[in-house]
């Protein structure tokens, strides 16, 4: 099966799991999925992450996902940059989550990096999500 946005499939994929309450879900891997997780994880917005190989070449993400006192820590994960319409920010033309209470996904030519990395690095780069 192919898909024309696999990130947004695994964003997609996450949110539908936390509304169901869920510990965890599994998402087919990628090297671009496991940088955005990455960036969750060191944000705290997610427990962590396995990559698990199904068979030669085929892997899978098992996410454990995150809650505080029952309710889950993502309250609201979006796509932003689509295949469709890309969207790119100047670091000094990023708008702050939710007043700098969430956080942007950027992919940047250092890496994948949370708006608080980059603004730190002083680079920009492709909004990838927002979370909050």
């Amino acid at each position: 099966m192919s898909l024309s946005d696999p990130l947004g499939d695994m964003l997609t994929r996450i949110r539908n799991a936390q509304r169901a309450r869920h510990n965890s879900c599994v998402a087919p891997a990628s090297n671009l999925r496991v940088n955005v997780l990455e960036a969750l994880q060191r944000e705290g917005y997610i427990r962590g992450y396995k990559r698990e190989e199904v068979r030669k070449g085929i892997s899978q993400l098992h996410i454990q996902l995150k809650y505080a006192e029952g309710e889950p820590v993502i309250r609201e994960i979006q796509r932003v940059s689509r295949p469709g319409r890309r969207v790119y920010s100047k670091i000094k033309e990023l708008p702050r989550v939710c007043a700098g209470l969430g956080v942007s996904i950027l992919s940047t030519p250092r890496g994948v990096l949370s708006d608080v990395e980059a603004r730190a690095a002083n680079v920009g780069g492709e909004v990838l999500c927002r979370v909050f």
